[in-house]
């Protein structure tokens, strides 16, 4: 017999294994059974119990970046490397996973003082930093330029000029970067990644500014592009909360570090296949998730 049989519950409690009978006393007993009865009734963490209550956790998502997420068309399934990271925390916490959606990364914002959503996958920025805090960063890549093939401009010194137009997604950390950066290139903003792509087949840009995982997996179906070699930044993807919730960042906080540490994050950007992004070294004091 393998199953272990409950004998004798009022003095004596007789378990019955394949090889052996072991006797324990009433108190034993009883410590065995509120030790089972606590772990099936254990509290939430107090950093994410209103999570847990609410039995889900909404994800501000901007759509079209490959390391973060894109949408299947036809299966309307998310796809990227963050998202990825985003369900398993949810598996984490223990509850349903609910996105919030947005055209482009940039636009994931516009949720951070409205309750649009708990937790955001984002690029770490300056100007973001009054709005929301930031987990420690998980995956990185570089920010570069998608030019035609023909084009003189062949690294990221020539791009400054007067003349020049570059099509960047409005409020990405493209936008924001070069923004800062440059003093005489003209910035042409779109409300959406394929937009801004758009802008540079139609000959209103003469180039356009992105990731470069998402440049080269756009540029495989644009043989007459092609992505520079070099970069003007680097960004680095965290998960953000709105102001005023310490609970839910340090919570995450120790999550992300965990899964750099666990091979949680370079199994996610195996999957998804891409080319040009990494896990950023873990921190090294994450704690210790309840």
């Amino acid at each position: 017999m393998n199953a272990r049989v409950l004998l004798h519950m009022k003095r004596t409690i007789v378990l019955i294994a394949p090889s052996k009978v072991l006797f324990a006393t009433p108190l034993i007993a009883v410590v065995l059974l509120g030790a089972l009865t606590a772990k099936a009734q254990q509290s939430p963490d107090p950093r994410i119990a209103d999570l847990v209550a609410s039995g889900k956790v909404r994800v501000g998502v901007g759509l079209g970046s490959p390391p973060v997420a894109i949408k299947d068309p036809v299966t309307g399934e998310l796809r990227g490397p963050a998202w990825d990271v985003a369900r398993a925390l949810a598996a984490r916490v223990g509850v349903a996973l609910l996105p919030v959606e947005y055209p482009r990364p940039g636009a994931v914002m516009e949720g951070a003082q409205a309750n649009a959503w708990d937790v955001a996958l984002l690029g770490i920025d300056p100007s973001r930093a009054a709005q929301v805090d930031f987990s420690p960063p998980y995956i990185q890549y570089d920010l570069t330029y998608m030019v035609a093939a023909g084009s003189s401009i062949r690294n990221v010194a020539d791009v400054d000029q007067t003349g020049v137009r570059i099509a960047v997604p409005r409020g990405d950390i493209s936008d924001l970067r070069l923004s800062r950066m440059l003093k005489r290139a003209e910035l042409v903003r779109a409300n959406s990644i394929p937009a801004m792509f758009d802008l540079l087949r139609t000959g209103h840009a003469e180039l356009c500014a992105g990731t470069r995982p998402g440049l080269l997996e756009e540029s495989a179906r644009l043989p007459d592009f092609r992505v520079l070699d070099d970069h003007f930044g680097v960004i680095l993807v965290a998960m953000v909360v709105p102001k005023g919730h310490a609970g839910h960042l340090a919570y995450i906080s120790d999550f992300i570090d965990q899964a750099k540490a666990s091979g949680l994050v370079q199994q996610a950007i195996e999957r998804s296949g891409l080319r040009g992004v990494q896990v950023v070294a873990p921190t090294g004091n994450s704690g210790t998730q309840k």
